[in-house]
């Protein structure tokens, strides 16, 4: 009997996608150099500093949705911007992936039981001076959220099929220290998507879906 192929944009889609990307070479260095090759901005962010991210991706009967934040006001760096749940990896913890699923619990009470780690993209390098690893992971429905409001404003939902559809994926630019910084930007439902975050969508986009 033939394999039936999975539903596009479904849970088991994602999973097959991220098995098959895991086997592939990583090729070039992911990153914002990648958009913006020879910026003077770049030459002022080593040593890089480690961090991981979690991309949630949840498993929806009626397609697969990833689970976004949009940082507090209040916060001192990246204010009010549209985020993975994530942070700087701590001495003390295992790997990349217990990072992810500590700063997701801290940041929006996401609870691990409910998160299953199937893999990671290759690492980002970000023009603010991270090198963070992105954990690919699925999260089971039914999960409660409380946010940490010193660090969280909103948590939503956004579904996998618009963010890897590349007619979603607009090129914008804004100056830094007057030259031009080239980005991604991905508006949805009244929030920007744009910048380190978008950039990993869209490596996301290129490794598994392109």
């Amino acid at each position: 009997m033939d394999q039936v192929a999975p539903v596009p944009f479904s849970i088991a889609d994602f999973r097959a996608r991220a098995a098959a990307q895991a086997k592939l070479q990583p090729g070039d260095e992911f990153g914002d150099h990648r958009f913006n090759p020879g910026h003077p901005r770049l030459k002022h962010i080593k040593p890089l500093r480690d961090a991981a991210v979690l991309i949630p991706v949840i498993d929806h009967a009626d397609g697969a949705t990833v689970l976004l934040t949009k940082r507090a006001e209040r916060l001192r760096s990246h204010s009010g911007q549209v985020a993975f749940p994530g942070g700087t990896i701590d001495p003390t913890d295992p790997g990349p992936e217990a990072t992810a699923l500590r700063e997701t619990f801290e940041e929006i009470g996401l609870d691990r039981d409910h998160v299953e780690i199937i893999g990671r993209m290759p690492d980002y390098i970000s023009g603010s001076g991270y090198r963070i690893v992105p954990v690919l992971a699925v999260v089971r429905p039914g999960f409660l959220l409380t946010l940490n409001a010193d660090e969280v404003d909103a948590a939503f939902e956004v579904p996998l099929r618009f963010l890897m559809d590349p007619v979603n994926h607009a090129r914008d630019s804004r100056m830094w220290n007057d030259l031009e910084w080239f980005f991604y930007e991905m508006p949805y439902g009244g929030q920007r998507i744009w910048g380190v975050t978008a950039g990993i969508i869209r490596t996301l986009y290129e490794r598994l879906y392109a």
